[in-house]
């Protein structure tokens, strides 16, 4: 599918991965809606790339659906969704003074990651069936993963669990939204750059950059985007959990 002109939605758009991911877009030709809850950054965002910003809860339809609404009403049926709008937990399953793991903070880590990716994507696809194809596919939904989902470590139980759900249910997706002409990807990134680095002390952030064998180096949000470009373009990806980890697999810790 050529980008240019394509109507394409970017959750967690407003930062990171979903911000590198909204630049290339744009940078190709589509027209970009960011959703996301900053609505500062995300507005700024969406002004500087001549797109449209909503603000999004992923876990709550109603918003979904005025966002998708928002996003057609400005661009037209939106042929691209990237779900990028997630967050990192880490709470040891039997904690200090051998407490256990908050089930309210386990609970909201699954429905943000996963209920929340589920949520958007099936609003998305359910507008998308009824348009027209563009040559033999409708558009291309891919999500975000993780290494965790394969190699969790001490304190990523939640997280772990989620983006484990998030790739889980890329082929049975896939295999739904098949007789729509609907393609189905997940990424699932290493150890990339991204706002919850940020706040790490640079020491730590080097250490988490050089457990990666090639490049000795933590990801850049933008090699994550030029996998989301090189997804669009190429009509047999499909069904598929792509790493994205510079041959990383985590230790414990």
């Amino acid at each position: 599918m050529e980008l240019i002109d394509i109507p394409a939605i970017v959750t967690g758009g407003a930062s990171g991965l979903g911000a590198a991911t909204a630049e290339m877009l744009a940078g190709f030709g589509a027209k970009v809606a960011i959703f996301d809850l900053n609505e500062a950054e995300g507005k700024l965002l969406a002004e500087k790339l001549g797109g449209v910003f909503a603000k999004v809860d992923v876990t709550d339809e109603e918003t979904v659906q005025a966002g998708i609404a928002t996003a057609e009403a400005a661009h037209g049926v939106a042929r691209v969704l990237v779900n990028c709008a997630g967050i990192a937990l880490g709470i040891k399953t039997v904690g200090r003074e051998n407490l256990p793991h908050p089930m309210q903070q386990f609970r909201k880590t699954i429905e943000i990651n996963l209920i929340g990716t589920f949520n958007v994507v099936s609003k998305f696809a359910a507008r998308l069936a009824g348009a027209q194809p563009i040559g033999e596919e409708r558009g291309v939904i891919i999500n975000t993963a993780s290494v965790a989902a394969f190699e969790g470590q001490i304190g990523q139980a939640a997280y772990a669990a989620s983006k484990a759900g998030v790739a889980g249910m890329t082929l049975p997706i896939a295999r739904d939204l098949a007789q729509f002409g609907i393609r189905v990807l997940t990424i699932a990134p290493g150890t990339f750059w991204t706002p919850m680095l940020a706040g790490l002390p640079q020491a730590a952030q080097d250490s988490l950059g050089q457990q990666t064998p090639f490049p000795n180096r933590l990801g850049k949000p933008s090699e994550y985007a030029l996998l989301v470009q090189s997804i669009i373009a190429n009509p047999m990806l499909n069904g598929e959990t792509i790493r994205l980890d510079g041959a990383i697999r985590m230790a414990p810790r």
